[in-house]
């Protein structure tokens, strides 16, 4: 699904307090680096297994909102589950936490915002939370509402 990018700062301008940003400095990884769409959420810690098995699903030009709270000891998302999230027509990922082999990742056509990476795998268990609210940096972010993210940052509708 091909989308005409949104600049968030311009579309701030429109909506203003309409909207919540999220001041968190996340990074911009992916090869996509304008992406919006309705939200999926994962809240996880140190594991991967939920995020793997949600992004091989149709993703519908969602976004998927990973909660890893923060955490930078392990990878929440590498190049074969970031490769599946594009063959299953995701938009983007935004990870609370890190990633992995981030070079393959900036050649994906994939939106990927995260806080860093770490080449550490994460365990594989499954733990964690689907289609809940979330809370990252104060900000409520729930699973249908709407996210648009480029290199100035993470807007949400409110």
């Amino acid at each position: 699904m091909t989308q005409t990018p949104v600049n968030t700062a311009d579309l701030y301008d429109e909506r203003g307090e309409e909207l919540d940003s999220l001041a968190l400095q996340f990074q911009s990884l992916g090869g996509r680096s304008h992406f919006a769409g309705p939200v999926r959420t994962i809240r996880c810690l140190e594991d991967n297994g939920l995020v793997k098995s949600v992004l091989a699903t149709p993703g519908n030009g969602a976004v998927l909102v990973v909660d890893g709270g923060g955490s930078l000891r392990t990878a929440l998302m590498g190049d074969m589950i970031a490769a599946s999230a594009v063959e299953n027509g995701w938009a983007g990922v935004v990870i609370n936490g890190a990633i992995r082999d981030r070079v393959a990742i900036a050649g994906l056509p994939l939106g990927v915002k995260a806080l860093g990476s770490n080449p550490r795998k994460s365990a594989k268990n499954g733990a964690g939370e689907q289609d809940v609210e979330l809370v990252i940096d104060g900000v409520s972010i729930r699973p249908g509402q709407w996210i648009w993210c480029d290199p100035d940052g993470i807007l949400l509708e409110r």
